[in-house]
């Protein structure tokens, strides 16, 4: 696994692109003050595992004795894994596809070849696999190999036909060459096409079957160099597979036959059959089908042998799924899958090839997903799947990373989740369960959230390195669904994926969760234990709309008359008997769209099971004919009760106790105090015409590119991130001041102020941080009955770039948290709901501000530059100018070792951090220069030094930044290679030993060694030493408990060994004295007899 050389970063200096400035006499007051422990030293970044479904795979092979299972990609990826936890994932450096993986079995080693023509052999026995060897083919094109059982000579088919030899071991090439005209000789008068089949007869290892695509097969005798025979078929051959007693073969063609050949009788095959295809009646040839591209031949000692295949369907299937056929005696099983087939493999309990298979799975390698059959059971169910191969269900949209959760919160999560898993699955336990756990350190409960394009949530339990799913919530189920695309609603604003998730605020420790969707919408959730069936789906529709003034971005002195503020809500109360009007607008087709939500909120009860449920629905509407503007920042407070949004028009409040709209305001107007806004619970008021000019209705054009922006996108002018129509309209939505973050807090909002109260700070696109004061009722019913109040206080700071994180510090620097409320179960008794809210608390308030002294530091991160402002004198103490070409992605303030710091990850793909409260840049790598937008969305940091992003769309990359995980990962990670005995090899019967019917060896290294055949040609290929090192597999194992292991089998084999020899000399001696025994009795008997009376 690579690891970085970070560039250090001396305390007190900067980089050339970077600049600080403070405050002089506050920062050396404040610096007198605040020790900041964290230094440079304590950094290193590297990564740490990957977790999903290997993208775009292309190969895959399997050790039976050890029971790992290994996929190749196309870009040159391997993913390796063993039982549930143990994954790993190594990576060719050329990036080319894997087109096949030999284990060496049981060796702790694999072999993989390249579409560069390179082959690499790897090292297992190590936690991190590295490559031991490497040759690069120069002058032909691999097109296959084969790895016989417990052999060191692998067998290298090319484009042109020849076979070439390479001893694994030193990974050179033999000078034993089988060129294709001397297989083929006179048998076809044109070039035989590429070796697509080569292996070895199970009962004679001296005998090698080799396939041509052009469909002739040759049985080449190793020894004296020539063919055998030569089986010839008017089709081309995708597969071979071999019965285990060596006298038949079976192969797939391109047509969609199977045919079988007896190998002694070349002239014509024992038996072809079309699987898939219709019989005529008049017994004429079957109509051809698509190609069988994989056949396998599996015997069994009580029953009929298993065929297996995939592909092969006849042509009038069109649009049918891929699937995989087995089939078993006289019956037929057709297996559809949900994505293609890219290969799969037989599991069988022998690795010998010469003994009855006895096959008891089937691994299927799809497009997307990876699916293992159970042979043994009736039906052929699967068994169930315990690797994280499901992140890329539907394509992610968004993603959350939290560390250090409470520690309750996983198997509440859990319980509920354990009774959404299906039934139907096999019985027996799932059948790749090589490898051990690592003995990680790292025992803090970590959480991933990803949201997904179809509206569903997926919570994972990402503790000590591992990734396992817990629950799964399905937003879309709050909404009606479209029966047909003749009743598709008109009010879209995207054309696909409607239920998106854009962006989620969730509270661990209230377990409070809220999701913005594509389609302009807020659902907020409630965790509870028991299921609870909804009535009616309390809904409010809030009118957004974008105002004039907006364009521009008004000066922050706070002077200026504030703009009329743009509310207005049809809200549901609680107390309303009947339920809310969905819609009070027109749809019809000659007025414009007025107060129409995108979606539908459904009509009839709602059945919710245990887990997340629905509290409460906040649609923005349609305006006058312009679609509402996609949400850009959320934020949830359970401890206030509140939720507040924002888009490119404004901001909303929301009190979800009440279910009330408490604040409906544009951006322009937040920049002025004015007097507290309070709810009007009941009809809403009419509000004045917007300007079309400023708005654009054919927002839902660009919807797909929209999803997959930053938060703060609108306001980039990097040309990546622009992705809209060239319209006047998007432009000039572009360029208005849009709402990037949030965050609740307790703080002194005003200069004047010397207690705390609770606040909201709000970033914008534009750089401006502003305050706004909450006045919160006290607990209890007064909270439900009285209007919350709320307060802009103006601007507390202007920086370059976009908004991207906030947070608060105490005197002595430490992180101060939004307050939370604990979680209690709301469908629970109301005896219950007392026992628990006794328990309620908040944080402890920060200590009132004395006169003239700050308490408190407010810290904010932009795309291009961080700073720490003093609360409540509003001063700044320091300032640091992060990036000045590129832009900040993703910031987040985070607490490790003890202290905190701000992270980032710049779009240059710079990983940053800046220590707290001074902004000293502590660490600063060139790790990962973003190639798509994809990055982009899902990147994000945690707690304690953790950071992830997606990698592919199926794949999540995690890292570390901080140098004691870097230090510890070896420890954490797990073992691929396990010390197993290899199987005894099959018994060869007492008449096969007498007469020779047994397997046939070989001595390869006579055949293929130097002396015997020469050297091969140096041009052909080129031997490159790997970074693994030359000191051999056996020597690189890891770890003094595989040291261990090893020499206590080594020593149980020596003993085994020594009984063994034991044994057979007590067995030769035995014998020894039968012979001279009858040899005595001979003599005796023939003794006094003559010649002639013998």
């Amino acid at each position: 696994m690579k690891k970085f050389n970070i560039r250090k970063v001396l305390d007190g200096l900067t980089a050339s692109s970077s600049s600080s400035s403070a405050a002089a006499q506050a920062g050396t007051r404040d610096n007198d003050v605040i020790q900041e422990t964290i230094q440079s030293e304590h950094f290193q970044l590297c990564k740490t595992v990957r977790h999903g479904f290997p993208h775009h795979p292309s190969s895959m092979a399997f050790d039976p004795v050890q029971k790992i299972l290994v996929i190749g990609t196309q870009s040159g990826a391997l993913r390796l894994f063993g039982r549930a936890g143990v994954e790993c994932y190594c990576q060719h450096e050329s990036g080319a596809a894997v087109i096949q993986l030999q284990f060496l079995i049981n060796e702790g080693a694999l072999v993989s070849a390249l579409a560069d023509d390179s082959i690499h052999l790897w090292n297992l026995r190590q936690k991190l696999p590295a490559i031991l060897h490497s040759l690069k083919f120069n002058r032909e094109r691999i097109t296959y190999c084969h790895l016989p059982f417990q052999s060191k000579w692998l067998y290298i088919g090319t484009e042109r036909g020849n076979i070439h030899i390479v001893n694994v071991e030193s990974f050179t090439l033999s000078g034993y060459v089988i060129m294709w005209n001397k297989a083929i000789e006179l048998s076809t008068k044109t070039h035989p096409g590429p070796v697509v089949h080569i292996s070895d007869n199970p009962m004679d290892e001296g005998k090698l079957l080799i396939g041509f695509e052009c469909g002739i097969v040759v049985l080449w005798d190793l020894k004296s160099k020539k063919a055998d025979y030569r089986y010839s078929y008017d089709e081309a051959i995708h597969s071979v597979a071999w019965h285990h007693e060596g006298k038949q073969f079976v192969c797939s063609h391109s047509d969609g036959t199977l045919t079988t050949w007896n190998i002694r009788a070349p002239a014509k095959p024992a038996q072809t059959i079309t699987p898939h295809g219709k019989q005529p009646k008049d017994g004429k040839k079957p109509e051809p089908c698509k190609p069988i591209l994989k056949v396998e031949y599996k015997t069994t000692r009580a029953g009929d042998p298993f065929m297996i295949l995939s592909g092969g369907l006849s042509y009038d299937t069109v649009g049918r799924r891929a699937c995989l056929t087995v089939m078993h005696g006289k019956s037929t099983a057709v297996l559809e899958m949900d994505y293609p087939i890219v290969d799969f493999l037989t599991l069988c309990e022998t690795p010998y090839p010469n003994d009855f298979q006895e096959p008891y799975a089937v691994v299927v390698l799809l497009e997307k997903d990876l699916v293992v059959i159970d042979l043994g059971q009736i039906g052929y169910p699967i068994f169930e799947n315990p690797y994280p191969l499901t992140i890329h269900e539907s394509p992610v949209t968004c993603c959350e990373y939290f560390a250090d959760c409470p520690a309750e919160l996983i198997p509440a999560l859990y319980s509920v989740g354990c009774r959404q898993k299906r039934q139907g699955y096999s019985k027996r336990e799932w059948p790749i369960s090589g490898g051990n756990w690592g003995q990680g350190t790292q025992s803090y409960p970590e959480i991933i959230i990803t949201g997904h394009a179809d509206g569903s949530i997926k919570f994972w339990d990402a503790s000590a390195i591992m990734l396992q799913v817990l629950y799964k919530l399905k937003t879309a189920k709050v909404f009606e669904r479209a029966r047909g695309k003749e009743e598709k609603p008109s009010t879209d604003i995207v054309d696909e994926d409607p239920f998106a998730i854009q962006t989620l605020s969730w509270c661990p420790e209230s377990r409070m969760l809220c999701v913005a969707g594509v389609s302009a919408h807020v659902i907020i959730y409630r965790f509870s234990k028991q299921e609870v069936t909804t009535e009616v789906v309390q809904l409010l529709e809030v009118r957004m709309q974008c105002e004039l003034s907006d364009v521009e971005s008004p000066d922050p002195g706070g002077d200026q008359t504030p703009t009329l503020p743009t509310p207005g809500a049809t809200s549901s109360s609680p107390q309303e008997s009947e339920p809310p009007l969905l819609s009070t607008g027109s749809t019809s087709s000659d007025g414009p769209r007025d107060n129409i939500p995108c979606l539908q909120v459904r009509t009839s009860p709602l059945k919710q099971s245990p887990g997340y449920q629905v509290e409460l629905v906040v649609q923005l509407v349609w305006v006058s004919g312009e679609p509402p503007q996609q949400i850009t920042s959320l934020a949830v407070n359970s401890s206030y009760g509140l939720v507040v949004f924002g888009n490119s028009n404004g901001l909303a409040v929301v009190d979800y106790l009440q279910k009330t709209l408490l604040l409906n305001m544009g951006t322009s107007e937040l920049y002025s105090p004015s007097e507290p806004y309070q709810r009007q619970p009941h009809s809403p008021r009419k509000t004045r015409q917007p300007s079309g000019a400023l708005c654009d209705s054919n927002d839902g054009s660009n919807a797909s590119e929209d999803r997959c922006k930053s938060p703060t996108s609108d306001a980039k002018d990097n040309s990546f991130s622009r992705s809209r129509s060239s319209s006047v309209t998007s432009i000039d939505r572009e360029s208005r001041e849009a709402i990037s973050s949030f965050h609740f807090c307790e703080t002194l909002p005003r200069k004047t102020d010397g207690l705390v109260s609770p606040c909201l700070l709000v970033g914008t696109t534009q750089g401006s941080v502003l305050v706004m004061a909450l006045s919160l009722p006290p607990n209890g019913d007064q909270r439900l009955q009285q209007p919350v109040g709320i307060s802009s206080c103006g601007t507390l700071a202007r920086l370059k770039g976009g908004v991207l994180t906030m947070a608060l510090l105490d005197s002595t620097g430490a992180l101060l948290p939004p307050s939370y409320e604990p979680w209690y179960d709301p469908n629970a008794s109301d005896e219950e709901k007392e026992k628990e809210k006794s328990r309620k608390r908040r944080p402890a308030s920060p200590p009132s501000s004395q006169e003239g002294q700050d308490s408190q530091y407010t810290v904010v991160c932009s795309e291009k530059q961080a700073k720490v402002v003093t609360m409540p004198s509003q001063s700044l103490l320091h300032e640091h100018n992060i990036t000045e070409s590129s832009f900040v992605l993703r910031a987040d303030v985070v607490q490790m070792a003890g202290a905190n710091c701000i992270a980032c990850f710049c779009a240059n793909g710079h990983i940053m951090t800046l220590s707290l409260p001074s902004l000293r840049p502590l660490l600063d790598v060139n790790y990962l220069p973003l190639t798509d937008m994809r990055i982009a969305r899902t990147f994000c940091f945690s707690n304690l030094g953790q950071a992830l992003y997606l990698t592919s769309p199926s794949e999540i990359q995690r890292l570390t930044y901080i140098q004691e995980t870097c230090d510890n990962l070896q420890e954490m990670l797990s073992e691929l290679f396990t010390p197993v005995e290899t199987p005894e090899a099959p018994n060869r019967g007492f008449f096969k030993g007498l007469f020779g019917g047994g397997a046939q060896s070989l001595d390869r290294e006579d055949l293929f060694g130097e002396t015997t055949a020469g050297k091969a040609s140096r041009s052909l290929a080129q031997h490159i030493p790997g970074p693994g090192g030359m000191e051999g597999m056996k020597g690189a194992a890891s770890g003094v408990v595989g040291d261990l292991a090893r020499a206590r089998i080594a020593l149980d084999e020596r003993g085994q060994k020594l009984g063994e020899l034991e044994e057979r000399t007590a067995a030769m001696m035995a014998s020894a004295d039968s012979f001279s025994k009858h040899a005595h009795d001979m003599m005796l008997k023939y003794k006094d007899k003559k010649w002639y009376q013998l």
